[in-house]
């Protein structure tokens, strides 16, 4: 009894200190420019919160809000599920020194009962604790969480830079990803492709990586292409998707994901491997400033200046890092946000642990960007990459 008792008291002292007003007169208020916040759990939003409320966990309010808000002298209207936490949270918020708070009693039950507007939550249940950490970003929020499930992203390769790619961006909530791989998982990718198993050795990859995505998040949808980009099928194969990442492990594919991206307006995240090194940078068609891959890369370089990992070696960690790199980019491309790697070369030593970024500028002269550039189709570009081999 005495818990209770001095619950009770606690309680009735804040109401002592905080105003309460009614629901409709909270929402009468944020209609003529209060700010409404929700100060529920994630999960609990999921079912509905107020129409233009802004949703911000009771835990988390003294972190974010002067983020969400850093006038202190603007009306401010706290809501949870009864009325109770809202207090609390309104005496935190007097606390800091926003000088015109109050709480809404009965909370969300008494908003519902009168019949107001309510919005349908952005997130399920499950969505909201699986993503709550990466929601609890600003930056992200349950709006960036639903461009995320809206997102669709093609991997080409499911090897050594599209493994960890796709772990991370199928983690993150992207809600459509396609895998585009011929090839089979053999015991010597294990070391670096760590999208695979020993078990499935002899399992084709895609379908691999399939598996070891659905498992580790059941809400994405993973589609399988088990083909080869060919000049034939590039187009076909990446259209309609909203970011293409480059896993490929040949010039020859590389060549053609370059042209059939700036033909569709699509961006690319390129990356590449070599032993100790690395190297990532974003292609986006969409920004006049953009240079392209053939900027970097006017023409293909011979088979000999250019090994891959069965004949050069690599260490099995960084295609790990790398393709981290080109998932976080992709994801930053989603949201709109920061600054992507476009007209940046990001370079990687392993050996001697240093990070280099170059200036990549649009070349005047470039074979497949600049203004002479004429394309030739892309069986030429084919031949073109197979005739440096």
């Amino acid at each position: 009894m005495t818990e209770d008792l001095n619950r009770d008291r606690w309680l009735a002292e804040l109401r002592s200190r905080v105003p309460e007003v009614t629901a409709t007169e909270a929402l009468a208020r944020q209609l003529g420019g209060a700010l409404l916040v929700d100060v529920r759990e994630d999960n609990e939003r999921a079912t509905g919160s107020p129409a233009g409320a802004l949703g911000l966990s009771r835990g988390y309010l003294e972190l974010r809000i002067e983020q969400s808000e850093p006038d202190r002298g603007r009306d401010v209207l706290l809501l949870c599920g009864s009325g109770q936490r809202s207090l609390l949270a309104a005496d935190t918020l007097q606390r800091m020194g926003y000088r015109r708070v109050s709480s809404v009693a009965g909370g969300m039950g008494a908003w519902k009962a009168a019949g107001l507007p309510v919005a349908a939550g952005v997130l399920d249940g499950d969505a909201a604790e699986r993503y709550a950490r990466q929601v609890l970003l600003p930056q992200v929020g349950e709006a960036g969480q639903a461009k995320l499930a809206a997102a669709r992203v093609v991997v080409t390769g499911a090897g050594g830079l599209g493994a960890p790619a796709l772990l991370y961006l199928a983690a993150a909530g992207v809600g459509h990803i396609t895998v585009v791989d011929d090839d089979r998982v053999e015991r010597s990718n294990l070391h670096r492709q760590v999208i695979h198993a020993d078990p499935r050795v002899g399992m084709g990859k895609a379908e691999s990586a399939r598996l070891t995505l659905s498992a580790l998040n059941p809400r994405v949808k993973v589609t399988t292409i088990v083909d080869r980009l060919r000049a034939e099928n590039v187009e076909e194969l990446i259209r309609d998707h909203d970011v293409v990442i480059d896993g490929a492990d040949n010039f020859a594919t590389r060549y053609l994901l370059a042209a059939a991206t700036r033909r569709l307006g699509i961006p690319m995240v390129y990356a590449a491997i070599e032993r100790f090194t690395g190297q990532a940078s974003v292609f986006d068609p969409r920004r006049d400033d953009s240079p392209c891959y053939r900027c970097l890369f006017p023409e293909p370089p011979s088979a000999a200046d250019a090994p891959n990992c069965s004949e050069a070696g690599v260490l099995g960690v960084l295609p790990g890092l790398v393709g981290m790199v080109q998932a976080t980019e992709a994801m930053k491309l989603v949201l709109g946000l920061g600054q992507p790697l476009v007209g940046r070369l990001l370079t990687y030593d392993a050996l001697g642990t240093r990070f280099r970024e170059l200036t990549l500028r649009r070349d005047p002269h470039c074979p497949g960007c600049g203004p002479d550039a004429r394309f030739e189709g892309y069986v030429d570009l084919e031949r073109m990459c197979a005739a440096a081999g």
